[in-house]
């Protein structure tokens, strides 16, 4: 008799749902460009998800923990601007890319200030970070893109190993630890507490206000960093780059199953949404869909997730009355 056990891996529905949603893009568009399946192109479709997947990530945590973030475009731009910036007035490139990083956090910080002090929404402090960070993305470099000639900053957006830009590994390596935070510590499962029930969070004995600063500031330094690789990919800091990445991120995160209230979701779905925003994103301007209608295919992609979202919250709800009804 055979005494072992088979393991299984066992994928949701949503998920296989998404992962069906990707295959139908993948199939449409390869059938309306038939360079769209080509080595290349699916590179090129890794490179753009690069900046929107770090992004992502950060989405990812804040809300899951109930919170959210419409300042990640503006941070990036900022970012890019300010490392090129300092490297072009002869900063060496690793001593301007702390420098950057360190006012990522210092952003993560005040949005989180605003939030926890001030007790804005958070919708509302991080579009007023969204405004004031793009301004000084403006101001620090009069408006103008500001040139890269240091190598070691262009290596950064050209380098690849086994063919795959150095970008992607980083977005990888990124989404592989923090999911590895999210899901197996401490530190995550009270992401998810406090999304859940900030009250009950904080009655067993976690800090929520800590949680979140944290969460922000991870958030912030996510976002330099992704700053930094497009500027570097571009070959410029650019002060009006990156218009809408807080949107894109949003759609793949809840399209990735992670509840807009909180307190649900996981990195997995999240690998899944970014796939399938960037492969729709590249495959609308591949087969030349105007820009502006453009717009709108993603606005209706970001209704459809989030009406998505709210069916799977009326079904947990539904299934959590109904265990409560069988306990009675």
């Amino acid at each position: 008799m055979n005494t072992k056990k088979k393991s299984r891996i066992h994928i949701s529905g949503d998920k296989l749902v998404l992962m069906a949603a990707i295959v139908a893009v993948f199939v449409l568009f390869a059938v309306l460009n038939k360079n769209f399946l080509t080595l290349t192109n699916i590179i090129n479709i890794m490179i753009a998800a690069s900046l929107v997947g770090l992004v992502a990530i950060g989405h990812t945590y804040l809300i899951i923990a109930g919170q959210n973030d419409l300042s990640p475009g503006s941070l990036a731009a900022f970012s890019g601007v300010m490392a090129a910036l300092l490297v072009s007035k002869g900063m060496p490139f690793f001593p301007a890319v702390l420098v950057t990083v360190a006012c990522g956090v210092l952003v993560g910080c005040f949005n989180a200030f605003m939030v926890n002090r001030i007790h804005l929404e958070a919708f509302i402090a991080t579009l007023v970070t969204q405004s004031i960070v793009r301004g000084f993305a403006y101001i620090i470099c009069d408006g103008k893109p500001v040139s890269i000639s240091d190598k070691t900053f262009l290596t950064l957006g050209k380098a690849r190993t086994l063919n795959v830009p150095l970008a992607v590994w980083i977005m990888l390596v990124c989404i592989i630890i923090f999911g590895i935070i999210l899901a197996k510590t401490k530190f995550g499962r009270s992401i998810y507490a406090i999304g859940g029930n900030q009250d009950a969070a904080r009655l067993a004995g976690l800090n929520p206000q800590r949680i979140i600063t944290i969460s922000y500031i991870m958030m912030g330094i996510l976002c330099s960093i992704g700053g930094i690789i497009f500027a570097a990919r571009m070959n410029s800091g650019q002060p009006a780059a990156n218009v809408n990445l807080e949107f894109d991120a949003i759609t793949a995160v809840i399209l990735g199953g992670v509840s807009f209230v909180g307190g649900v979701g996981d990195m997995g779905g999240t690998i899944l949404g970014i796939i399938l925003i960037q492969a729709f994103n590249t495959g609308l301007t591949m087969v030349n869909v105007p820009s502006f209608w453009q717009y709108v295919a993603k606005g209706g992609l970001l209704l459809f997730a989030l009406t998505t979202d709210y069916i799977r919250k009326q079904k947990r709800e539904k299934d959590l009355l109904a265990a409560s009804m069988k306990n009675l």
